[in-house]
């Protein structure tokens, strides 16, 4: 269980932090830039329930704290060492109930003939900018699980692919299921 009583360590003074498993790494370090990202993603998804309605809003809620067992899953990388507890790791379930939630959104939604810029309502703009910092998120996870020394699980980086369409076919479902999208005009400005 988590306890903070003092918010400020000065562990981190000299630009190092620590992982789950006590280990220190400079805080530029690609692992702690991965889950990082993933807390900013989880910040985006919080700005994005302050205009998203109910329904929505539960599925959001949900995903926060799965974003934070993913945080808890890569800050915590796989050692031979016993570590005393067993470490959180995110489960093919929350990637299966991204995909049921996915598919439920984009029922009502009809299928796109242009991109989608972002914006429209203030939900469905919040949910873009989720939408790419997940994707950045992704993409550091891809970069760190190619270092054969930082194993990364194959749902950690399943989650995140997922929440990233999530997003995007949610930020249509806060645009009146597509209705308000604001769409590509390819060279509309020449």
């Amino acid at each position: 269980m988590v306890k903070l009583n003092r918010i400020y360590t000065r562990t981190g003074d000299k630009g190092t932090t620590g992982l789950a498993n006590g280990e220190r790494r400079s805080k530029a370090d690609l692992r702690v830039e991965a889950y990082g990202t993933v807390d900013e993603t989880n910040a985006c998804i919080g700005l994005a329930r302050l205009h998203a309605e109910p329904a929505l809003d539960a599925m959001l809620a949900r995903i926060q704290n799965d974003l934070f067992d993913l945080g808890a899953d890569l800050a915590t990388p796989p050692s031979e060492e016993p570590l005393g507890y067993e470490p959180l790791r995110v489960v093919a379930a929350q990637v299966q109930r991204l995909e049921t939630e996915i598919d439920a959104l984009n029922e009502k939604i009809p299928p796109l003939k242009s991109f989608v810029l972002p914006g429209g309502s203030p939900a469905s703009a919040a949910l873009h900018l989720a939408r790419t910092v997940c994707r950045r998120a992704e993409r550091l996870v891809v970069s760190l699980s190619a270092n054969e020394s930082e194993a990364i699980s194959a749902e950690a980086l399943q989650y995140l692919n997922r929440l990233s369409d999530f997003l995007f076919v949610a930020s249509r479902a806060a645009n009146r299921d597509g209705a308000d999208d604001v769409l590509w005009v390819p060279g509309q400005n020449r």
